[in-house]
């Protein structure tokens, strides 16, 4: 985008995601990202994940947050394991090691930010390559 303007986004569904077994079972609805929309400095999204399902652990040099806004569940940083819930922030550092899961029976929703640009920029590293 060659603008950078105000930008007002509603709800739609998550028509993203990963479904295997490296990155884990995760939907998600990028809602600002330099390549998408007239944005910068910001990237964000909503993802989900549906009881039982994760976001396999991984790295990425950027810091994130995570704001939980339906669901429960568990986020793990490095080899510390935290309750999530809806309501629940989270920072994790950057190159910081996490990962979360779906504990509860109903989906898990969460805000998720990087302060970069573009989600391209973001580049995630697993344990084991896809």
């Amino acid at each position: 985008m060659s603008e950078v303007r105000p930008l007002v986004l509603h709800d739609a569904p998550c028509d993203e995601g990963w479904d295997d077994d490296v990155h884990g079972r995760v939907a998600w609805r990028t809602l600002w990202s330099a390549d998408r929309t007239p944005t910068e400095a910001l990237t964000a999204g909503v993802a989900e994940l549906a009881p039982g399902d994760r976001l396999a652990p991984h790295r990425h040099s950027p810091p994130e947050l995570y704001y939980v806004l339906a669901g429960e569940g568990v986020v793990t940083m490095e080899d510390a394991e935290h309750d999530v819930r809806a309501g629940t922030a989270v920072f994790i550092p950057g190159d910081a090691r996490h990962g979360i899961r779906n504990t509860g029976p109903g989906p898990l929703r969460f805000l998720y930010a990087f302060a970069v640009d573009a989600f391209g920029e973001v580049e995630y590293r697993y344990d084991t390559a896809p």
